[in-house]
Formats: C-alpha cells, sequence, structure tokens
C-alpha cells in the first residue's frame, strides 16, 4: 500500500515541508531509509543520518532545524513529537494491514458456533461447538479455538494459537503465534508408592479487554475456578503463567518469566525477563521485579522494587552486589593478615 505525505501529514495532524504528492509505500530506520520508505527522526543521537538518508519522507519536529543540506527531494513532515507521530503510524499501518474479514473456504467452524459481522477465519483453521466468535475479531491460519469458547470484538489472534475449552476472552485482545491458552494446570498429586496421581483440572481461563500475549507463552486453565488475566495486561514470548493465577491491570510480564499456581500478582506491576515467582504468593500493586530475580515470598507493600534470588530489597541488593564483587580482594587480605599474624607469632 501507498500513501502521499499530504495523507500522511493528514493522518498525523502534522505539515508538509516539500512535495506532499510523494508517495511512500514502506517504513525503515532512518540509516536505512531507500527511496519511497518514511522514517523517523526524534532521537538527537540520529541526526547526522538525515543529511544522507535515501528515504523519500521523513517525519521530523517542529523545532528541528537542519545545520547543513538535506538530501535533494527529502520532504518533511513536521509535528510536535514525531516519535509519537510514528508510533501512530505504525499502529494506523498494523490496523490497515489487517482489514480482512470473510471465511477461508479450508477452515471449519461448527454449526453450534457464532461467528459475528467482519471477522476473518484463516485457512485450516477450527472454530469448536459452542464457541463465540465477536464482531471484527480475525483469527489466522492454523488456529484451534476449543468447545464453549468466548471471544469478544476487534480480537487479533495470529497463526498457530491455541485457545482451549471454555476460555472466556474479552475485546481489543491480541494473541501472537504459537500461544496456549487454557491447557491443562500442573496438578499430580503424590501417592504411597512414589508414584504421582493427576488432578484433574476442570476451571478455566478468563482474560479481560486489551491483553495481548506473546507469541509460544502459556496460560493453564484452573485447577478449580478460573486463572485471570486483567485489562490491559501484556505478556512477552516464552512466558508460563499456571494454574489460578491471577494478574491485575496493567501489569506488565517480560520474556521468559514464570509463575507458579494460585499466585495473585497486583495491579500496575512490571516484571523483568527470567523472573521465577512460586506459589501462593501475593503480589501488591506497582511492585517492580528485576529480570532474573527469584520470588519466594510474598511482597505485601506497594511500589517496592526487588531484584536478586531470593529477591530483595534493591538498594539493598546493590550494596550487597557491590560487596560480593570485592569478595576476592577481600580474600586476598585476609589471607595476608592470617599469614602476617602466623609470623609474628612464630
Amino acid at each position: 500500500m501507498e500513501f502521499s505525505a499530504r495523507q500522511i501529514a493528514d493522518i498525523l495532524g502534522g505539515t508538509v515541508e516539500g512535495n506532499d504528492q510523494v508517495v511512500v509505500g514502506k517504513l525503515s530506520k532512518i540509516e536505512e531509509g531507500v527511496p519511497g520508505s518514511l522514517t523517523f527522526l526524534a532521537n538527537p543521537k540520529y541526526t547526522s543520518h538525515i543529511y544522507e538518508t535515501k528515504a523519500s519522507l521523513v517525519i521530523v519536529a517542529d523545532t528541528f532545524v537542519p545545520e547543513a543540506a538535506l538530501p535533494e527531494g527529502l520532504t518533511l513532515i513536521r509535528m510536535e513529537d514525531p516519535y509519537s507521530g510514528f508510533a501512530k503510524l505504525l499502529s494506523f499501518y498494523n490496523q490497515y494491514k489487517h482489514q480482512r474479514s470473510g471465511i477461508e473456504p479450508t477452515s471449519y467452524i461448527d454449526g453450534a458456533a457464532s461467528v459475528g459481522a467482519n471477522c476473518y477465519v484463516g485457512h485450516h483453521t477450527v472454530i469448536s461447538k459452542g464457541c463465540s466468535i465477536g464482531d471484527e475479531t480475525k483469527i489466522y491460519g492454523q488456529c484451534y479455538i476449543g468447545e464453549g469458547v468466548k471471544i469478544g470484538k476487534n480480537c487479533l489472534i495470529h497463526p498457530g494459537v491455541r485457545i482451549l475449552d471454555d476460555t472466556i476472552i474479552g475485546d481489543n485482545c491480541t494473541f501472537h503465534a504459537g500461544c496456549v491458552i487454557g491447557s491443562d494446570g500442573f496438578g499430580f498429586a503424590p501417592s504411597s508408592d512414589n508414584n504421582y496421581q493427576k488432578v484433574a483440572q476442570i476451571g478455566n481461563v478468563i482474560i479481560e479487554d486489551h491483553v495481548e500475549i506473546g507469541a509460544n507463552s502459556t496460560i493453564d486453565r484452573a485447577t478449580l475456578g478460573s486463572t485471570i488475566i486483567r485489562k490491559g495486561v501484556k505478556l512477552d514470548n516464552l512466558i508460563q503463567i499456571a494454574h489460578n493465577v491471577e494478574i491485575g491491570e496493567n501489569t506488565v510480564v517480560a520474556a521468559q518469566t514464570g509463575i507458579a499456581g494460585s499466585t495473585k500478582i497486583g495491579a500496575n506491576c512490571m516484571i523483568g525477563g527470567q523472573v521465577g515467582i512460586v506459589g501462593h504468593l501475593k503480589i501488591a500493586d506497582g511492585v517492580k521485579i528485576a529480570a532474573q530475580s527469584g520470588v519466594g515470598s510474598s511482597i505485601l507493600t506497594p511500589d517496592t522494587v526487588l531484584q536478586g534470588s531470593p529477591a530483595f530489597d534493591i538498594r539493598a541488593f546493590k550494596m550487597a552486589y557491590i560487596g560480593f564483587r570485592k569478595l576476592p580482594q577481600l580474600e586476598e587480605r585476609v589471607t595476608k593478615i592470617e599469614r602476617s599474624s602466623n609470623n609474628q607469632e612464630s
């Protein structure tokens, strides 16, 4: 798809400086710009690239003043915040790319399922008995939607997603390729003969509005009741959410984090990559947990920042880490003192 500088400026509320009819059909980094592409300049560290870019169109700040001649034919769109403008344009581009509807002939929709208006169902996707799919939702190829699943309006489900029985999903949610929602929780009861008896997982998963789940992440169904992901939660790729976990509104979790069963995480938390959280804990609102931390006890004070394994207050962690790095020198000093003391005694 192609747009003129004038059309883009109208979308962003900016002003054109140069040829308002120049056409672009792709987006690029400013240092990798090619003819027919659009880019932006927001970080001063990249200013030098604007004098040599081959892009046709650059979004810049209203305050940008060239210090040298710009490339011949380069058109600018000026606006107050070029970074947010470019982000808005990316969002517009993404929405435009996913403007499709219809049912592909190789998909299967059970007769007892309902699909709303202007939906898209991709090739080899299965929508099972009792499912309800809201208006404008897009489900790409090779997805499986289990029995009794409810999906709201304007959701985007990328290829290869599995949403298993009885899952309930709100509006405006995004599921990236390969994620699995509603798989069995990890429940086994040890027996007297050192074997394990599987505990049936008969609950479900509830995902509220505006949630985004990254590629190959998994959210287990509850043993009883529901695993709940509240409104606005963002999960990165390769995350494991165990049975009966609850994650509060607008919490964000980075890749490779694992949260064990029945832990309750508050709203507006930030959890770094490769964090491990044991089960049956409570984590207060606004807590921040640094990457590769291990959380083994509840965090009941809001807005706490922690690091380490086991995790503790980040300021105390940094002080302890300074001491840890000095251990070799301290050991050497102690050894010298011991030798000196031994020599004096002898």
